[in-house]
């Protein structure tokens, strides 16, 4: 223990400073967090750091999906839920299926099945990568939506594919009767028990006395309890994990306080962050065994590589088909929506942007983490390091080709010079903060005149809001103004929960705002 912790704690230093790298050189830092794991390979005498295949899901996972199903914007979800749902499940099992095919047919004695594991693995795209990328260019909200919305799904969907084909691999059979009905009780059976259990804990954070600290560590143990027990009654754990999480999301200003939401929001950046880099590190570590276990079963290492630049492509292409499939279908079945989207006008660019996008990362290698070791029958996993191997060349291929090209193709064919989300998202930040301006001023006339009429300090309050500027001191602030200013506070929030109803409003715009207010109420606290 001695040894391997100064490791660990070396480990997340060098996480640290690879992000500060790369913001320097202004690349998204899973790359730099790939190549990383790709060089540690290379160092002599490093100490083996051994994770329990069976563990690897539930240390992982869980934070993982449960973070990014809170930053997501679910109104955003619902507005293009058919694309994001062909992305999510027609594409991801076209990719599996397509990968299965190819090394089914190029590596000798590779099965169907093992195909198909292979193909849940590397199918889905990486949210982190794809949108540490996208802060370097301006996208259009809605692609940005899409591509997120997509990425939540996809996990779910192609990890489900991974659990079926590890079935069938172990059993060596493949029955579609018993597993139509498991897929339903996996899909149907996941997502109730995340609500019901999503349900239990908001109910849970309102009527005990938590405060920040104790909110944050119950949010922590929360989506691994998800987790656990919907994979105990044998449900997917993942679906459980995204539908509770997009439950809790949404009544976030319900259970928790202002406190627990600043310092929520801070924690679980660094804690996802952590996550994604140890990942990318352990199977740095770990690669040296991998082509070791890959020379005693006579698949030499240039032979590997040819079979993981062979599945990239496969990968690559798959989306990109699925991309030209899906607008085509848009234009036929609904015109309205592909005039509104701008399909006409950029049929060729938009389809290629979308499947360009498709960077591997974290959940792919922690699904081939995964794989156990052992059949149930003592035997050896077949081809287990190959296909580890093959995951990380499609990661490291996906992030470095597609990853470091992606920011030049948007800015070399200026595909969004002419989209206005910038001037439509000043306008309405000014619509709103007008709002919320004779919102309040309204609240407080109606229900506060007597307290303002004749009263100098709460006059300078009113017009902190009429004006929007600031006292050039706080001695006007005693208690009473505090407890109306709290309710000033509370009652903006509201508004602005109802004007997020709005579905042409973007909700990042709301979310910023309601950050600003509970900032607001948390300086109340020390004045």
């Amino acid at each position: 223990m001695h040894t391997i912790l100064p490791f660990l704690l070396a480990m997340i230093a060098a996480i640290v400073l690879l992000n500060m790298w790369a913001t320097k050189l202004k690349i998204a830092y899973p790359i730099l967090l790939v190549v990383a794991g790709l060089l540690i390979s290379f160092i002599p005498g490093l100490p083996r750091v051994k994770v329990d295949p069976d563990l690897i899901f539930f240390i992982f996972l869980p934070p993982l999906l449960f973070e990014a199903s809170w930053t997501i914007s679910f109104k955003e979800m619902k507005k293009w839920w058919r694309i994001i749902g062909s992305f999510a499940f027609l594409v991801v099992f076209f990719t599996a299926l397509s990968v299965a095919l190819v090394t089914n047919y190029y590596i000798p004695g590779f099965t169907i099945a093992l195909g198909f594991l292979l193909g849940g693995i590397v199918s889905p795209p990486d949210a982190v990568s794809t949108g540490a990328i996208m802060k370097f260019v301006k996208i259009p909200k809605s692609t940005s939506a899409i591509l997120e919305g997509e990425s939540l799904l996809n996990d779910a969907s192609s990890l489900i594919i991974f659990r079926f084909a590890l079935v069938a691999v172990g059993s060596g059979q493949f029955v579609w009767q018993e597993a139509a009905m498991s897929f339903l009780w996996m899909v149907i059976g996941g997502a109730g028990i995340g609500l019901l259990l999503a349900w239990a804990f908001v109910e849970a954070h309102k009527r005990l006395p938590t405060d920040a600290p104790s909110d944050i560590s119950l949010t922590l143990i929360e989506p691994y309890f998800m987790y656990w027990v919907a994979e105990q009654l044998h449900c997917s754990g993942v679906l459980a994990v995204v539908s509770g999480g997009l439950f809790m999301s949404t009544r976030r200003l319900v259970f928790l306080n202002s406190a627990s939401r600043i310092q929520g929001y801070s924690v679980w950046e660094s804690f996802v962050f952590i996550l994604n880099g140890i990942v990318f590190l352990i199977i740095g570590l770990e690669l040296p065994e991998i082509v070791e276990g890959m020379r005693d079963k006579g698949i030499p290492l240039s032979t590997a590589i040819g079979y993981g630049v062979l599945v990239t492509g496969v990968l690559i292409a798959a989306r990109v088909i699925s991309s030209y499939a899906a607008m085509l279908a848009t234009i036929i079945f609904r015109p309205s929506v592909a005039s509104r989207v701008g399909l006409r006008t950029r049929s060729l660019a938009m389809p290629l942007l979308l499947g360009w996008t498709g960077m591997r990362g974290v959940v792919s290698l922690a699904a081939a983490l995964a794989i156990p070791i052992t059949l149930d029958n003592g035997a050896a996993f077949p081809y287990r390091n190959l296909i580890l191997f093959i995951t990380f060349v499609a990661i490291l291929l996906t992030l470095l080709v597609q990853g470091l090209t992606l920011p030049y193709i948007i800015k070399r064919w200026r595909l969004f010079d002419s989209f206005t989300d910038e001037d439509s998202e000043e306008l309405t930040r000014q619509k709103m903060k007008q709002g919320l301006k004779q919102h309040v001023y309204q609240f407080l006339k109606n229900k506060y005149e007597q307290e303002l009429s004749g009263h100098a300090g709460m006059e300078k309050f009113l017009r902190q809001w009429e004006e929007r500027a600031k006292a050039a001191d706080d001695s006007w602030m005693t208690e009473k103004t505090k407890v109306i200013f709290v309710e000033v506070l509370e009652s903006q929030r509201q508004y602005l929960a109802e004007l997020n109803k709005d579905p042409r409003i973007d909700e990042e715009i709301i979310r910023q705002q309601l950050y600003q207010i509970d900032l607001e109420e948390e300086r109340l606290k020390i004045i």
